[in-house]
């Protein structure tokens, strides 16, 4: 007899580093980097000698988005799977 590897009794147990409390925490510190990039895109513009060096904060602009959105995803799937429990 095999023995059920996901029992139902039994919650999923999250580690604290991918609790929901630390994804929003970890959301507000991108939302820092974003708006950080975000000045520095607006800085390299404002300035001829910056304009050649505008990818490094828009690289950390597409990086903080990139990694929010794939946190809001988690958090979705998570708040759906336990709305259908």
């Amino acid at each position: 007899m095999s023995q059920d590897k996901n029992p139902v009794f039994r919650k999923a147990i999250i580690p604290w580093y991918d609790s929901s409390r630390m994804c929003w925490i970890l959301m507000g510190f991108l939302s820092a980097v974003v708006l950080f990039g975000s000045a520095g895109i607006d800085e390299a513009l404002h300035t001829p000698s910056f304009a050649g060096y505008v990818w490094v904060p828009l690289v950390l602009v597409i990086l903080g988005l990139g990694i929010i959105g794939s946190i809001l995803i988690r958090l979705l799937r998570r708040y759906l799977d336990s709305l259908s429990r």
